[in-house]
C-alpha cells in the first residue's frame, strides 16, 4: 500500500515550534520519536525543501509529510455502537452509555469510549490510526450522557480553552437518597482528595487534601417516598463533584459505589472470584439498589458550548436511559403518583 501523504499549513499557535512537535499535534497516534524517524528518512518537506528533524516551522509555511511508518501508539479499536448526536470535521457529540470509561486507565486498559471511537475513525480514513479521538472532558464510568470529543488538534485546543474558561454549560439529572427540603439551592463547598489514599476519592470535609472551590446549582424536580429527583448544574468541574456535594449534605446518589452521607466513604466491596457465576448480561460492578438502576443515578442530559472553530453556540439534549426511566417509574408507582415524573420533560431546560 502506498504510504499516505498530507500537506499542512502552519497556524499562529504552532509558530516557532519544532517540526516533530508540529506533526505530533496533527497525527496524535504518532510519537515524536516516530515522526523524527520519518523526517530523518526524508519523509517531510517545509515549503517544498527537504526538512531536517531540528527544523522549526513558522506561520504560513507548508509542511508536507509522507507517513513512511505506521503509528506507534494506536488505541486498539473496538467495535461497539455509541450514539453520535452531532458530527462534523472537527468534533463529535456522543451519548455515552453507563459502564463505559472515557479512556483507558487503571483497571480498564481497554473497552473505553476512546477505543470505540478509534474504531469509528479508522472506518473513515484511508489508513488505520491517521486520526485519534481527543477526550477533552470525562464522565465517570457509570455516569451516562453527553460528551463532546475533538477530532483534531485545532478542535482539541479550542474545546480545552472553553472548559478552562467555563464557557461550557453542563446539566445533569440525578436521583438522590432522602427528601431534599428546599426546592432549589447552591452547594458552594470546596472539594479535595480524601486522606485515605484509596483510589482517587473526593471529599468536602475539612481534612480533605488540596481543597479547591466547587459550586453546584440544583433544582428539585420530584420528591418520591424515599428519594428526590434533581437537576444539577456544576459551575466548576471537580472530580465526582455532583456525587460528593449531594453526599456531603446527607443525600448521596442512589447506587453510589463510594460516597455515603456527610462525607463517609463506603467500605470496599469484595471482588468476585473468577469461579463466580453471573447472568450473561450482569456487570460485576452492578450495585444492588432495589430498582432497575444498578449504578449511581447520574445522567448528563444537556450540553452547551461554542463550536471550537466557528464559534457558533451549540446545544444538545439526551434522552434518559431505559434503566433511569424504569427506576423513576418504579418510584412513582410506590409513591402513588403518575408514572411520568412531573417536570421531567423540561428537566434539561429548568
Amino acid at each position: 500500500m502506498v504510504p499516505p501523504s498530507f500537506e499542512l499549513i502552519v497556524d499562529r499557535d504552532a509558530n516557532g515550534v519544532r517540526i516533530d512537535t508540529f506533526l505530533e499535534r496533527q497525527f496524535r497516534n504518532y510519537t515524536s520519536w516516530r515522526l523524527q524517524r520519518i523526517v530523518r528518512a526524508g519523509g517531510a518537506t517545509i515549503d517544498y525543501a527537504l526538512a531536517d528533524e531540528r527544523d522549526r516551522v513558522y506561520l504560513g509555511q507548508r509542511v508536507a509529510i509522507t507517513l513512511l511508518e505506521p503509528p506507534d501508539k494506536l488505541l486498539p479499536p473496538e467495535p461497539r455502537e455509541v450514539p453520535v448526536l452531532f458530527e462534523d470535521a472537527w468534533i463529535w457529540v456522543v451519548d455515552k452509555p453507563a459502564g463505559l470509561i472515557a479512556h483507558p486507565a487503571g483497571e480498564y486498559p481497554t473497552g473505553s469510549l476512546a477505543n470505540v471511537l478509534q474504531h469509528r475513525l479508522d472506518e473513515r480514513t484511508a489508513a488505520r490510526g491517521l486520526m485519534r479521538p481527543g477526550i477533552v472532558h470525562r464522565l465517570d464510568r457509570q455516569t451516562s450522557g453527553l460528551m463532546v470529543v475533538a477530532l483534531n488538534y485545532v478542535a482539541h485546543r479550542g474545546l480545552a480553552a472553553c472548559f478552562e474558561t467555563s464557557r461550557v454549560a453542563k446539566t445533569y439529572v440525578a436521583i438522590v437518597d432522602g427528601l431534599i427540603g428546599p426546592d432549589s439551592g447552591v452547594l458552594d463547598l470546596p472539594i479535595g482528595r480524601t486522606p485515605t489514599g484509596r483510589q482517587v476519592l473526593m471529599s468536602c470535609r475539612a481534612d480533605a487534601l488540596d481543597r479547591r472551590p466547587a459550586k453546584t446549582h440544583f433544582k428539585v424536580l420530584r420528591r418520591f417516598d424515599r428519594h428526590t429527583l434533581v437537576v444539577a448544574r456544576p459551575v466548576t468541574g471537580r472530580n465526582h463533584q455532583i456525587r460528593v456535594h449531594f453526599a456531603h449534605i446527607g443525600h448521596p446518589l442512589l447506587g453510589d459505589e463510594f460516597y455515603e452521607a456527610h462525607g463517609a466513604i463506603k467500605p470496599l466491596r469484595p471482588r468476585r472470584s473468577p469461579d463466580d457465576t453471573a447472568a450473561p448480561d450482569e456487570d460485576p460492578s452492578d450495585i444492588e439498589t432495589g430498582y432497575a438502576l444498578r449504578r449511581h443515578a447520574l445522567h448528563a442530559i444537556r450540553l452547551e458550548f461554542p463550536h471550537p472553530v466557528s464559534g457558533l453556540w451549540l446545544e444538545f439534549q439526551s434522552r434518559l436511559p431505559d434503566d433511569f426511566r424504569a427506576t423513576l417509574d418504579q418510584m412513582a408507582f410506590e409513591t402513588g403518583a403518575a408514572r411520568e415524573p412531573g417536570g421531567l420533560s423540561c428537566a434539561a431546560g429548568a
